[in-house]
This record gives structure tokens, sequence and C-alpha cells, in this order.
């Protein structure tokens, strides 16, 4: 399982040109998920993402975590985060996990991470063609890999 991480002042996904969710201070997550992925890794990233100190502190070093500062998290599933451009001009995206694989972990990421944080989760719409559109504060874009953790 595979995360982008993006520190954001607000964060929208629209679908079909209606937003369908949107978010203040806080994060966008990108999430892939790999072949192979299960409920471990879910835990794993949730529990990383949610005590991750991206946030700064009263001294302006980045001390704080999205808990500790009461921050919303906006989920999109990516499965174009797994392409392998190994070889030739076009992306292979063989590692990704099929549909239904990926969407009950997602669902899974969404719930277990919503529980850490004590608030519910905004997300995209799982398979759906959206258009992200964010304000990076920072910037700050980290990218976690359940596989390499950071």
């Amino acid at each position: 399982m595979r995360m982008v991480i993006q520190r954001v002042c607000s964060a929208a996904v629209t679908i079909a040109g209606r937003e369908h969710s949107a978010i203040g201070t806080g994060v966008l997550v990108l999430l892939g998920i790999d072949q192979g992925d299960g409920l471990a890794e879910v835990s794993f990233l949730c529990g990383k993402l949610a005590r991750l100190r991206i946030f700064p502190d009263q001294h302006g070093l980045m001390n704080r975590s999205l808990a500790d500062i009461g921050g919303e998290a906006l989920v999109v599933s990516q499965f174009t985060l797994l392409a392998d451009t190994a070889k030739g001009n076009r992306p292979s995206f063989m590692a990704a996990a099929r549909p239904e694989v990926a969407e009950p972990l997602y669902v899974a990421f969404l719930d277990q991470l919503g529980a850490l944080l004590g608030r519910p989760v905004a997300c995209g719409s799982f398979g759906a063609d959206m258009q992200v559109a964010l304000v990076n504060d920072g910037p700050v874009t980290l990218i976690i890999d359940s596989r390499r953790p950071a």
C-alpha cells in the first residue's frame, strides 16, 4: 500500500462537475492499494498517518500531528500510484490490487482513520473519474509505502 500525503490548507474532490467532498486544514491522501495488501497494511498506514508530525507547533517546527491539531483528512483511491514505468513508455498497473480487493480495503482505511481521528474522513468515490483540487501548505508532500516504511 502506498500513500502520498499532502499537507493542505484546503482540498476538494469534484465528480461530474459537482463537489463530492471538501476539507479545510489537514491532509489530502492519495492511496494506492497493491496486490497482497490487507488489513495489516491498513492499520500500519492509518496509525502512521494519524501520528505523523507534519504540522507546525508554536515555534514553526513540524512537531504536531493531524490528531494533535484536530485536522481533517480527504482520502482518494488512486491505483496509478502503483504504476511500473521501468519498461517502455506506457505504465503497467499489474501491481495494483483488483477492484474487488481494493475497494473493501479502501473503505477499511477510511473507517480506521476516522476512528483514530475521532471524526469522519472525507473521501472520493472509488473508481470514479475525479478532479482533485488542493492548496498545498508548505508545501509538504510525503510518500509512505507499507513495504518500505518511512
